[in-house]
């Protein structure tokens, strides 16, 4: 649970490694966008969509499992009926990463639910980008 923007700066110091559920590097689009932005900021960001390859010109991951290192924070961009599916999936991982983070616009109490007993970090509709700048280089 996060109770605000000292938890949101934390949880972008805390963690050098982000799973960006959901990516793509089409032009123009949110998750391109936040995606690079996050790898100039200086994160390992691994890309993780069923089909897509390359993203981003980076080894793209079918799902987290496959990921072959523990991740800080899974950020999503699903939409919210899948976000407990995800929540799952990250209980699974061997190590927990420290938050999940759901997009700008993206929430999900049964995801939040699943979380709420755990160490992890749960973040609803907020942008990971638009917060970064904001707490770190505003």
């Amino acid at each position: 649970m996060f109770s605000g923007d000292a938890d949101i700066r934390k949880a972008l110091t805390g963690g050098s490694s982000v799973a960006i559920i959901g990516a793509k590097d089409k032009p123009g689009t949110a998750v391109d966008r936040v995606g690079r932005y996050l790898i100039e900021a200086g994160y390992t960001v691994h890309p993780v969509h069923p089909v897509r390859r390359g993203v981003w010109g980076l080894e793209t991951y079918t799902r987290l499992a496959d990921i072959p290192q523990p991740v800080d924070i899974v950020n999503l961009f699903r939409a919210a009926d899948h976000c407990p599916d995800h929540a799952r999936e990250t209980l699974a991982l061997d190590t927990l990463p420290k938050v999940f983070w759901m997009q700008l616009g993206i929430f999900s109490f049964e995801a939040r639910t699943i979380l709420a007993k755990t160490p992890i970090m749960v973040i609803e509709d907020l942008c990971i980008m638009v917060e970064h700048r904001r707490l770190l280089h505003g």
